[in-house]
Parts: C-alpha cells; sequence; structure tokens
C-alpha cells in the first residue's frame, strides 16, 4: 500500500466563510454540531458531513470549510454524543465496542434528518440536498440516501459495504441498494484490508439490480490506496488520489444536484 511521507493535517481559512459550533435541535433535545458557508445572501446547496469514527474533530471540520468555499452550507453533527465523546478514546478497538456499537442507525437517521430542518431555517436550498461520509460515515451516507428522499447526491468515502460495528446494526449498504433516493458515488481503495474487494463486487452487482439511482451510481477504487487516503492527518493519506477524489467528489455534486 502507498502512502504519503509527508502527511500533515491541512487547515482551510475562514476568510469570506461564515462558521462555527452550534446545537442542533432533535428529538430528545440537543447535540452539538459544526457547520460553515460561504458568508453570502441566498439560498445555498446543503452538504451534510458525516464523522469518521474518531467524531467530529478538526478534520471534519476542515472538510466543512472545503465544502464551504466551494459554495455549500456544510453541517457536521456529533452523531456520538449520546453514548460518549469519540475523543476521548486512544484505543480503536475499546472506541468501536464501548461507544461506537452503541449507536443505532436510526438515531443517526433521525439527527441527520435535523440538520436538513435547521439548515432549512439557516439558508439553505432544501431541493439541493447532499450528503458524504468517512470511514463510518461513509457507510451513513449509503444508508441516508436509502432513508432521505431529499437526499439528490452522496459521495461515500471507504465506508463498510457488507458490515457494520456491532450487534444494533440491522442492515447494511448492500441491503439497500436498490432502493437509494440519489445516485451515490464511491470512493475505495484497493489495498483497504477492512472492506474488501469482494464486498465491492458484491455492492455493484446489488446496484445493477436497483432502481435508476442505484444504476446511476458509481463505485471508482483507487487500486493502489488503501483506507483512510483522504485523511490528510493520518499516514494513509495520498495526495495525488485525496486530490483526484476530491474533484470527482464536487464534480458528482454538481452534476447531480444541477449546480
Amino acid at each position: 500500500m502507498k502512502t504519503s511521507s509527508t502527511s500533515q493535517a491541512i487547515t482551510t481559512p475562514v476568510n469570506g466563510l461564515k462558521e462555527g459550533d452550534f446545537k442542533l435541535p432533535v428529538e430528545d433535545g440537543s447535540i452539538d454540531a459544526y457547520f460553515a458557508a460561504p458568508d453570502t445572501s441566498g439560498r445555498l446547496p446543503i452538504v451534510l458531513v458525516v464523522q469518521e469514527i474518531f467524531g467530529v474533530h478538526e478534520h471534519i471540520r476542515d472538510i466543512c470549510r472545503r465544502f464551504a468555499h466551494a459554495g455549500y452550507l456544510a453541517i457536521a453533527p456529533e452523531l456520538y454524543q449520546r453514548q460518549g465523546d469519540a475523543r476521548t478514546y486512544t484505543d480503536i478497538a475499546t472506541l468501536i465496542s464501548e461507544l461506537v456499537a452503541k449507536v443505532p442507525d436510526e438515531q443517526v437517521m433521525a439527527d441527520l434528518d435535523a440538520c436538513l430542518v435547521w439548515a432549512g431555517l439557516h439558508g439553505g436550498n432544501l431541493s439541493k440536498v447532499a450528503v458524504t461520509g468517512y470511514c463510518w460515515g461513509g457507510r451513513i451516507t449509503w444508508m441516508y440516501a436509502a432513508h432521505q428522499p431529499k437526499v439528490k447526491a452522496g459521495v461515500a468515502w471507504y465506508g463498510k459495504l457488507a458490515t457494520g460495528h456491532g450487534p444494533l446494526i440491522k442492515q447494511n449498504p448492500v441491503d439497500i441498494a436498490a432502493k437509494l433516493h440519489a445516485p451515490i458515488l464511491g470512493l475505495y481503495g484497493g489495498q483497504d484490508a477492512s472492506i474488501p474487494m469482494d464486498t465491492v463486487q458484491q455492492m455493484r452487482e446489488a446496484l445493477s439490480k436497483g432502481n435508476i439511482n442505484a444504476q446511476a451510481s458509481h463505485i471508482h477504487v483507487y487500486q493502489d490506496a488503501g483506507h483512510a487516503f483522504y485523511a490528510d492527518y493520518r499516514p494513509s493519506y495520498i495526495k495525488s488520489v485525496a486530490d483526484d477524489a476530491w474533484k470527482r467528489c464536487l464534480a458528482w455534486m454538481s452534476k447531480n444536484l444541477g449546480l
């Protein structure tokens, strides 16, 4: 697997943006969330940015700012907050068993729905909604696109396709592939040990038998990349792959949102 020898967290400037933390109203109270948007008037296309397994840390916030510079109202909610703080864990196995495995999809879907309500009240265009997610959020991207009819485009970054984390998982992307409400672009690494290529092929076959949005979806595999190739703060980062994937992401959203 090829990795970058110079991985360093990218910091996107806030010039020309409005951004910050806010309390997102949800069904049982509120959770923390972050948003970024161009400091302009008018209704903006919306992108829900779904966290990695590590929560809404600085990398996810920076991605929101990247989308904001591209013209989007980007929102990243803290989807584990009821169960705990992912940033307090140093061991991934413990993080998964003690926190991630206790987060039901139903809770996540409802919180993302709440993001859309908030976005509609704060300058977002609810007819132009995209969702994207990384690692854990990559799987959620597929699931949310089958849940929410307002979604018009999605980009799933190296999210599991045939498995989830823990006993609360009832379905996975391969199970809902046929009934997507929007075309999804999947971005995956051919050397990703956590997502076997046979599950990628399984997903492709499921999409090919699905509805019009399923059949319009596409999975692109970077053969020499592993997991988290876009995570510029980690050794797994591959700049050339990340740059190409970002361009594909923006082009996919623009096309399917009619921008």
